[in-house]
């Protein structure tokens, strides 16, 4: 049997967000995410690589799929090709074409705009748009706390991506930034990374496991894994206490708590390496089949300690995004 996995994801070892998977998806099928359906709506107006105007005068954001910015390299507003290719992309995909929303989790941002799933409903096709934006690296998989759904199907659709190096999977500036160097990681405060490294220890409090890249938590690279997640994932501290050693890949934003830190809302954002992968490859590779599992139905007009443990902060910052 063909090996389709390099790395495994933490959220391929637990179940969460409505995805139920084994620890070894070679062997046993996952059960995809299921999506609370929503309106459908025509698109006026694309604001960007992830934010779309409806008819209606709407505005969705696009879950799980994060586009490139200019700032993301520093340089000018309206010159930086990942971003610019990423909104012809979607423009080209979704401008004056019906689309079909779709929910799990938080439903709104505290600007009022929808976080949705899209799905493009268009003179019979059918296309998850988020799934499009991370297949052709116009995007990269993300989630903010209480919207991961569908993280597994997501990260399968960006895996492809990475794969082929495509879109900005093709530019050193989206690379996985290296743990041992937290001085780089510092400057790149604020901003969404993925970021490798050999896990040193792990540490505990009483309602924390942090897994910490060096031996300094004033100053080394660190993770952060609160009760909030532990607790909704009971598989998961074993787990996390077997990484002791192990290289795994890490997404999320940039924190400043001593050293750099990034504190994670949800499994997925752990990939376990094995020793042969390439992690601006693939986090998983996907099937010829991998589809988000349950497109929504149109729906119905009324349905609307010792050295290495990193203790918690005192003052804990607000995150780079709070909403």
């Amino acid at each position: 049997m063909g090996r389709w996995w390099a790395v495994r994801t933490i959220a391929g070892l637990v179940a969460l967000c409505g995805l139920a998977l084994s620890a070894s998806a070679e062997d046993k099928a996952f059960t995809p995410c299921s999506l609370n359906p929503g309106p459908v709506r025509t698109v006026a107006r694309v604001l960007d690589a992830e934010t779309l105007v409806l008819d209606d005068g709407s505005a969705v954001r696009l879950m799980g799929a994060l586009a490139p910015r200019a700032r993301d390299a520093g340089a000018a507003a309206g010159a930086w090709p990942p971003e610019t290719e990423a909104i012809k992309f979607l423009s080209d995909l979704v401008l004056g074409k019906r689309v079909k929303l779709a929910f799990g989790g938080r439903r709104k941002d505290r600007y009022g705009r929808l976080l949705a799933q899209v799905f493009l409903d268009d003179r019979g096709k059918t296309e998850w748009v988020q799934g499009a934006l991370l297949a052709q690296g116009h995007a990269r998989m993300y989630g903010l706390p209480e919207s991961f759904a569908c993280a597994h199907e997501l990260l399968a659709h960006e895996a492809e991506a990475r794969r082929q190096r495509l879109g900005l999977w093709n530019n050193g500036v989206y690379r996985a930034m290296a743990a041992n160097n937290p001085v780089a990681l510092l400057r790149l405060r604020g901003k969404y990374e993925r970021v490798i490294g050999r896990v040193a220890s792990i540490g505990r409090t009483k309602s924390t496991i942090y897994l910490n890249f060096g031996t300094d938590w004033h100053s080394d690279f660190t993770v952060k894994i609160g009760k909030k997640v532990i607790a909704a994932n009971p598989d998961l501290a074993p787990t996390l206490d077997g990484l002791a050693n192990r290289t795994v890949v890490v997404r999320g934003w940039i924190e400043r708590r001593n050293g750099p830190l990034i504190d994670i809302a949800d499994a997925s954002q752990i990939e376990i390496l094995d020793d042969e992968a390439d992690p601006n490859i693939s986090a998983i590779t996907p099937s010829s089949d991998t589809r988000p599992a349950n497109v929504p139905a149109d729906p119905s007009p009324d349905a609307n300690a010792h050295k290495n443990l990193r203790p918690a902060p005192q003052g804990a910052e607000p995150g780079a995004v709070n909403l």
